[in-house]
């Protein structure tokens, strides 16, 4: 489907160009031709103006297409629709364990010097690259470009912060000398192993095999490198715990932020005096996240999150995601030990 199309859907999303704009091209037009797209040429000149030659974001811009089914997935992500065990199993499955035991195998020395440098553990960087691709296997199924461009142009609230992905998309592909058109990622452009968005590939990709350049895409070591880089610019704890198990009520405590993907500010104290007590003993002064997690027999689990609870947050902000990665090293961990 091209931009002119969706002269409906533009104008009741209130996207960031007027509906004038898709009026005025005809089907066969290239839909963000910066000569007829407004948003499309200011993108244009901000990069030029960076040093990206004109000709070439114009023949990349031409080639992106609208594509309906990414704002379609944004409006269903698992994180806002599910509860704890129906997100939980779709990740803690046997083959999912014992592949990343075996991604870890393959791949050890990068492992243990990804932990020697940044503190992270191999399972949890294992388990970040499971959860989000099968440690490889599934990097997603739409073309980065796509779903980029339609979200900077298209997306309701949100466009302005696509609009700057795409352009550090643009940065990437152009410095790195890689096709447009054939990269492959999720439906809100992120790419790679490790599902990285454009501005966190610039932020935080490292070239951790030292060839002389950061692929996420190809290349598993750079990727585990990367993880663990993201996870310590973070503020991960090296030997820090994730969690402590409680006892609490039914029903969630009013007086206290429950299953917040904020940083911790909730005090052991403060979670005893209103009924989630730790099954071990804790400081009294200790910051922590309640969580309050369903079960499938209707049984409420309660869990203590500390600070590198919140620092797997900062990959994906909801407290599920964070629980089913934290889950997962776990008993990848346990595979590796046999």
């Amino acid at each position: 489907m091209k931009w002119a199309r969706s002269k409906a859907s533009g104008c009741v999303a209130a996207v960031l160009l007027a509906c004038s704009y898709t009026a005025a091209w005809a089907d066969d037009a290239s839909p963000l031709d910066p000569q007829q797209h407004e948003g499309s040429q200011q993108l244009v000149d901000e990069l030029t103006a960076q040093g990206i030659p004109r000709q070439w974001l114009t023949d990349a811009l031409n080639q992106a297409n609208f594509s309906q089914s990414v704002l379609d997935a944004m409006e269903g992500a698992a994180e806002r629709r599910l509860r704890w065990y129906e997100y939980r199993d779709i990740f803690l499955t046997q083959q999912r364990i014992e592949e990343g035991a075996e991604f870890i195998s393959e791949y050890e020395d990068a492992f243990i010097r990804a932990e020697d440098v940044y503190g992270v553990p191999p399972e949890i960087i294992a388990a970040i690259i499971g959860v989000e691709t099968y440690y490889g296997k599934h990097k997603g199924s739409h073309l980065v470009l796509d779903s980029l461009a339609t979200l900077a142009f298209n997306h309701p609230v949100r466009g302005s912060f696509f609009r700057g992905e795409l352009a550090a998309f643009l940065k990437i592909a152009h410095e790195q000398g890689v096709e447009v058109d054939e990269l492959y990622g999720s439906y809100a452009g992120a790419m790679g192993y490790p599902q990285f968005i454009p501005t966190s590939y610039q932020a935080y990709a490292v070239d951790f095999d030292g060839d002389g350049k950061r692929d996420l895409w190809e290349n598993p070591v750079d990727a585990i490198g990367s993880v663990a880089n993201y996870f310590a610019v973070h503020g991960w704890q090296r030997d820090g715990a994730i969690y402590h198990e409680a006892d609490g009520p039914d029903s969630a405590p009013e007086t206290l932020p429950i299953n917040q993907t904020s940083k911790p500010e909730v005090t052991v104290s403060e979670a005893i005096e209103a009924g989630i007590e730790p099954q071990n003993a804790l400081d009294s002064e200790l910051l922590v996240v309640p969580l309050r997690l369903e079960l499938a027999d209707d049984s409420i689990q309660y869990r203590l999150g500390e600070y590198n609870f919140y620092v797997i947050t900062r990959y994906n902000h909801s407290h599920l995601y964070a629980m089913a990665v934290t889950e997962l090293s776990e008993a990848i961990a346990r595979q590796v030990e046999g």
